[in-house]
Parts: structure tokens; sequence; C-alpha cells
């Protein structure tokens, strides 16, 4: 979306629009199961258990570091990344508020 169009819409539309934009593949998808199942991760391991390559998996994971979804500590030679819990939970809180907006019990067509 050009910037100058941003400026039509509500900060809401758009920093739900940048929300869904970050988490727009099923890579990112995968990877954000991953890390909740197991609480923290190395990207080795994703590499493993996802079955991409090590530079698809840093650019995927640079993505959702980048919309502040994930935070990495570095350990070693590696960085360990979990969800940033104060972030997942204002995505959980727009999107249940986006498909909650909908009035029940009317259909339309």
């Amino acid at each position: 979306m050009g910037a100058t169009k941003t400026e039509l819409f509500t900060k809401k539309q758009n920093d739900l629009a940048n929300m869904a934009k970050a988490i727009a593949h099923p890579a990112r998808i995968a990877i954000l199961q991953h890390l909740i199942k197991s609480n923290a991760c190395i990207c080795g391991d994703l590499v493993e258990t996802l079955g991409l390559a090590q530079p698809t998996i840093s650019q995927h994971l640079k993505e959702l570091k980048n919309a502040g979804i994930i935070q990495g500590t570095v350990e070693g030679t590696s960085i360990c990344y979990c969800l940033n819990p104060k972030v997942w939970n204002e995505y959980r809180q727009f999107f249940i508020g986006f498909f909650t907006e909908m009035p029940t019990g009317k259909n339309c067509c």
C-alpha cells in the first residue's frame, strides 16, 4: 500500500492491515505455531521442523521480529526466539475485535 493511500484509512484499519501482512505467509504461521508450542526456539530447530532452508527461516524470523511479534536473545552463536507476549495479545485483541464486528443472525444474500 502506498504511503499516501494509508491516509485514507483510520489508524486501526492501517494497524490491522500491517498485522495481517506480518503473518500473511504459511511459513510465518508455522513458525508462530512452533513458538507457541515450545515457548522458545533456536533457528536451527525451525529448519529441522519446517524443512525450509536456514536463510528462508531467517528472513521470516526477521519479518516477524520487525513487526514486534517475536523477540530474540543471543545465546552463544545462536539466537533464541520467543513470542512477544505484549504484542501477541495486541494482535489477538485486534483480530478478535475485527472478526466479531459482523452482526449475527442476519444474512445479506
